[in-house]
C-alpha cells in the first residue's frame, strides 16, 4: 500500500485492517493483495507479510499506529536507479538454505535444475542432495561443494529477482561471487560457469589443509600493509576498515595477537587455504589447463559487469581463462569497486546470497563517502525462505523498484 504522506498511508492501512477484521475466516489475503498492487503507487510505501489473516491484521494496525510490527516493510521511493545485483564468496551457507525454494518457487527449482545439469560433468554429488542434505551427501565443509552449491543458489536467486520484475544495471561479485555475475551478465553461460566454479574450487580443495589460512581485520588496508611481513598479503579489501590477509597460519596468529594488544577486532576465518596471495601459485598450471576451452558471451547491454580483479568495468574478451587465475590469485578489490560505483550514481544494491555477507561493508562504504545508499538482502539464516523472499521484494517495492 502507499500513500502521499506518512499519515495518508496510515489511514490506508488502519481501513485495511478494519476491512480484514470484519471479513471473516473466508477472506482471501491474495485476493486483496492483488487488489493493492492494482492501484497507483504513491512515494510513501508499506507492505505487511504475514501466513494469515490475524497476522496481517496485527501488520496494518501496527502501521496505522506508526508502531513497529511483524511482517511490516516501510521505505520511502527514492531516484536509485536501476539496482546492483551483489554476488558474494563464501560465508554466506548454511544448511538447509534454499531448501524452501526448491519447493515453493518454480522459477528458482527451474534454474537450479539447470545449474544442476550443467555442474553434472565435473562433480561427482548432486546439487540438490546436498542442498536437502540426504544421506551420503557430500556436506558444505568441503570447499569443492560450497562454492559450486552457493554458485547455483545466487545464479537461480538472481532469476528469481528478475522473473519479479527487477533487473540490475550492474553486477559485481566477490572473489568466486564474480562467476555468478558473469552468468547473470550474460558473460558467461552456464557450462562454462560451472566448468570455472567446479576447477576452481578444485584446486582451492588441493591447497587444503598445507598450513594456510585467511584473517579479517577491521583496519584500513594501509594500516594492514604496514604491519605485513614477506609471507602475509593482503587478500580482500572489503571496506575503509576491514580487510582479509592471506597467508600461513603461524604468521597470520601472530598478526592477530598484535591487534587483540590494541584491542583491535581480528577474525580468523573458516577456511584451510590461503587464497588470493602467493600460496596459491602451485595450482596455476593445472586451472589454466582446465579453463582453456572457456568462451565468453556477448553480454547484456544493459549489465555492465564491474570487476572486483581491477575495480573497472569488464568486457566479454576480459574474461578470459587467465581473468579467472587472476580471480583467484590478485586481491578482492571490493571497496574499490563499490566506491566507484557510488560515485557513478549506483545507490540501490541487492545482495544475491542465502544470507548478507557484503551489506555491511556496503554501508560503511558508502558513509566514508558521506553518503547514502539502500541495501537489499534477499534470504537469510535460518529464516523460512518464502516469507523472507516475500519481504525483501517488499522492501524493494517500498524503495520504488517495480515489482511484478
Amino acid at each position: 500500500m502507499s500513500g502521499r504522506s506518512a499519515a495518508a498511508l496510515a489511514r490506508v492501512a488502519g481501513g485495511l485492517a478494519a476491512e480484514l477484521s470484519g471479513a471473516g475466516p473466508v477472506v482471501d489475503p491474495a485476493g486483496v493483495a492483488v487488489t493493492l498492487a492494482g492501484r497507483s503507487g504513491f512515494g510513501v510505501r508499506a507492505a505487511v507479510v504475514g501466513t494469515s489473516v490475524p497476522q496481517l491484521v496485527a501488520g496494518l494496525t501496527a502501521l496505522a499506529a506508526d508502531e513497529p510490527g511483524t511482517g511490516v516493510v516501510r521505505g520511502v521511493v527514492g531516484d536509485s536507479g536501476r539496482p546492483v545485483f551483489v554476488f558474494p564468496g563464501q560465508g554466506g551457507q548454511w544448511a538447509g538454505m534454499a531448501v524452501g525454494l526448491l519447493d515453493s518457487s518454480p522459477v528458482f527449482a527451474s534454474r537450479m535444475a539447470e545449474c544442476e545439469a550443467a555442474l553434472t560433468p565435473f562433480v561427482d554429488w548432486s546439487l540438490v542432495a546436498v542442498l536437502r542434505q540426504e544421506p551420503g551427501a557430500p556436506g558444505l565443509d568441503r570447499v569443492d561443494v560450497v562454492q559450486p552449491v552457493l554458485w547455483a543458489v545466487m545464479v537461480s536467486l538472481a532469476t528469481v529477482w528478475e522473473s519479479a520484475g527487477v533487473t540490475p544495471g550492474a553486477v559485481v561479485g566477490h572473489s568466486q561471487g564474480e562467476i555468478a555475475a558473469a552468468v547473470v551478465a550474460g558473460l558467461l553461460d552456464l557450462d562454462d560457469a560451472a566448468r570455472v566454479v567446479a576447477m576452481r574450487s578444485r584446486a582451492l580443495r588441493e591447497l587444503s589443509s598445507t598450513g594456510g589460512g585467511m584473517l579479517a581485520v577491521a583496519d584500513t588496508a594501509q594500516a594492514v600493509t604496514d604491519r605485513l611481513g614477506e609471507d602475509l598479503t593482503i587478500a580482500v579489501v572489503n571496506a575503509p576498515a576491514s580487510v582479509v590477509v592471506s597467508g600461513p597460519v603461524p604468521a597470520l596468529q601472530r598478526l592477530a595477537d598484535r591487534y587483540t594488544e590494541e584491542q583491535v577486532r581480528t577474525r580468523m576465518l573458516p577456511v584451510d587455504y590461503a587464497s588470493h596471495g602467493p600460496a596459491v601459485d602451485p595450482v596455476h598450471d593445472r586451472l589454466a589447463a582446465d579453463l582453456a576451452t572457456i568462451t565468453t558471451g556477448p553480454g547484456r547491454p544493459e549489465v555492465t559487469f564491474w570487476s572486483t580483479v581491477t575495480a573497472t568495468p569488464a568486457t566479454p574478451t576480459d574474461l578470459n581463462a587467465d581473468y579467472w587465475w587472476r580471480n583467484l590469485r590478485q586481491p578482492v578489490q571490493f571497496q574499490p569497486t563499490i566506491d566507484t560505483l557510488l560515485s557513478t550514481g549506483h545507490h540501490t544494491y541487492i545482495e544475491i546470497s542465502p544470507h548478507p555477507v557484503l551489506t555491511t561493508a556496503i554501508e560503511q562504504t558508502a558513509e566514508h563517502h558521506d553518503t547514502t545508499c539502500t541495501t537489499i538482502a534477499t534470504l537469510h539464516r535460518d529464516q523460512p525462505d518464502h516469507h523472507q523472499l516475500l519481504t525483501c521484494l517488499a522492501h524493494a517495492w517500498t524503495t520504488g523498484l517495480p515489482i511484478n
